[in-house]
């Protein structure tokens, strides 16, 4: 699945669009690396994201093209520093 979609489906950024403007600034990493909205993600990648003040860090857990919203939180584990 690609990163932008996983980012959208897992809800941890709300819109697709969002998700790939935020790849495009360089504010997403996968495994301490710079990626495109493209990038097609694995069980295990470690997820780090920058919202300006704060980050998030995470690992996919499960990868599922379409969740519940209530499920959405199983999709990634996050990770605390």
């Amino acid at each position: 699945m690609r990163l932008d979609k996983y980012l959208k489906v897992s809800r941890i950024i709300k819109r697709r669009t969002l998700a790939k403007d935020f790849c495009d600034a360089n504010r997403v990493k996968i495994n301490e690396r710079g990626v495109r909205a493209s990038y097609e993600v694995k069980i295990g990648d470690i997820i780090q994201i920058n919202f300006g003040n704060s980050s998030l860090k995470a690992e996919i857990t499960d990868i599922r093209e379409f969740v519940r919203k209530e499920d959405s939180k199983e999709m990634y584990k996050l990770i605390t520093e």
